[in-house]
């Protein structure tokens, strides 16, 4: 019950990293001697010092003889920074609790392997399925190399993300926009289409209540580069990048303005005229994407499951109804013609905002949970 409790707070300890560490992982440490917490520390970005490293840092001389409370196997190979079992073993730590073991397949059980060859106790498993989930976006870009992709869309009660004339502002109220401004700031990446620029002119950016959020690189999907010139996403400051994706017969000189503006004009593979996103999320996998909201509109969200690239939805709906049919769906494009070929929704959670609700599931059940 002890190990369940400290490793809950190296979890705790792990969540102040997220979107600051891609494309590294969440991590938490805690030092404990005689009951007592004697050093604590977390991952707080990438390329700095690793959460047991913060941890044996903190705990200084007080670390020697404690038990090591991790929620990442530590490492035990050269990156950026040197191996963490090193400075476990140095600092004379007796045992190693471990959440979850290192997903990627190069270097999976190395460093519990390791610190047991050395004579360190290590006990695994510990509040796995939660450290899971916290670096669910880190586990399938390190397994499969495309990013872990949510859709988040805002609805009224009858499905619709706007009315007839394409109006959207407001769907949900402040409490629920807050939040989405959190998913931004915990993602690499965040990709509408050009017909919601030409739309609604976002700024993709986040803006958190009270705190400095990080940008997410914004990604626009163009097939043939008619994102209007004056768009605020390529005006405005902003230190994330703004990438434009287009197919490669896509104009020249249209190119060259967009390049010009600031913005990068990646070309991607094709299928019926329209970006093959499947093909698309490898590639970005290879940029460093490893985790991507997708906002819309209604056909990039249709296209995206069509394509099978969803790994998890947020689902907000206020309690509006529009009536009628032409209001604009969250889903356009060809559905299935039968009902036993939707898309099944896993782990379904429901979470509220003032008067706003939000659905949150999985679409691939995977060893991630």
């Amino acid at each position: 019950m002890c190990d369940i409790k400290y490793m809950q707070q190296a979890l705790a300890l792990a969540e102040k990293g997220r979107g600051r560490t891609s494309p590294n992982p969440m991590v938490g440490a805690l030092l404990v001697k005689d009951g007592r917490v004697v050093g604590r520390g977390y991952h707080q970005r990438a390329g700095g010092p690793h959460a047991e490293v913060n941890a044996i840092d903190h705990a200084g001389e007080r670390a020697r003889g404690t038990t090591l409370y991790v929620t990442l196997e530590p490492c035990n190979h050269f990156g950026r920074t040197p191996p963490c079992t090193h400075k476990i073993l140095a600092a004379g730590i007796r045992r190693v609790v471990v959440a979850m073991g290192d997903p990627n397949p190069g270097v999976q059980g190395g460093g519990n392997r390791y610190l047991q060859d050395c004579g360190i106790e290590v006990t695994t498993g510990i509040c796995e399925k939660e450290a899971r989930t916290l670096n669910e976006a880190f586990i399938t870009w390190v397994t499969t190399g495309r990013p872990f992709v949510v859709v988040k869309c805002a609805a009224t009660l009858d499905g619709r993300i706007a009315t007839r004339t394409g109006d959207s502002r407001w769907v949900t109220g402040p409490a629920a926009r807050q939040f989405v401004h959190r998913l931004r700031h915990a993602v690499d990446g965040i990709m509408v289409g050009v017909k919601t620029v030409e739309k609604d002119d976002p700024s993709l950016t986040t803006r958190l209540d009270g705190a400095a959020g990080a940008d997410p690189t914004r990604i626009i999907l163009d097939t043939h580069l008619s994102i209007p010139p004056t768009s605020k996403l390529l005006q405005q400051t902003s230190p994330a990048p703004t990438w434009v994706v287009c197919g490669k017969h896509a104009p020249a000189n249209r190119r060259a303005a967009l390049e010009a503006s600031g913005a990068r004009v990646v070309t991607a593979a094709l299928t019926e005229g329209r970006i093959d996103l499947s093909a698309l999320m490898q590639q970005l996998g290879e940029m460093g994407i490893t985790s991507l909201l997708i906002e819309g509109g209604g056909m990039v969200i249709g296209s995206a499951f069509a394509a099978g690239i969803v790994n998890k939805i947020c689902f907000f709906y206020a309690p509006k109804i529009l009536g009628g049919d032409d209001g604009i769906p969250i889903c356009r494009g060809t559905g299935p013609e039968r009902m036993h070929q939707s898309i099944a929704v896993h782990d379904l959670s429901v979470l509220r905002f003032d008067t706003d609700v939000m659905l949150q599931g999985y679409l691939k059940p995977s060893s991630i949970h």
